[in-house]
C-alpha cells in the first residue's frame, strides 16, 4: 500500500467513525428528548417539594417552641411542688411540735 492509499484509507474510517458518533448523538437525543408536558410537571413537583419543606420547617418551629414552652412549665411545677412539700414537711414538724407541746401540758 502506497501512501495515497493509506491516507485515503484512515480518511475514510475518520469520516465512517464521526457519521456513527453523529448518528448516535442524534439517537441518544431523539429517545432522551423532555417534553413541555415534562417539564411542567417537574415544576409542579419541585414547587410541592419547596412547599412541603416549609411546612416541615414550620412544623419543627413549633415543636421546637412548644418543647420550649412545656419544659419552662415543667420547670414552674417542679418548683412549686418543691415548695409545696417544703410548706407540708414544715406544717408537719409544726404539728407534731404543737402535738407533744399540748400532751406534755396535759400531763402536768
Amino acid at each position: 500500500m502506497n501512501r495515497t492509499e493509506i491516507i485515503t484509507a484512515i480518511a475514510i474510517i475518520l469520516f465512517v467513525a464521526f457519521v456513527l458518533g453523529w448518528f448516535a448523538h442524534w439517537l441518544l437525543h431523539r429517545f432522551t428528548r423532555v417534553s413541555q408536558a415534562d417539564l411542567g410537571e417537574l415544576d409542579n413537583m419541585a414547587q410541592a417539594l419547596h412547599e412541603a419543606e416549609e411546612t416541615r420547617d414550620q412544623a419543627i418551629t413549633y415543636l421546637q417552641q412548644r418543647e420550649a414552652e412545656m419544659t419552662n412549665q415543667l420547670t414552674q411545677t417542679e418548683a412549686e411542688l418543691s415548695a409545696a412539700m417544703d410548706g407540708l414537711r414544715a406544717a408537719r414538724q409544726e404539728a407534731e411540735e404543737l402535738r407533744a407541746y399540748v400532751e406534755k401540758i396535759n400531763r402536768d
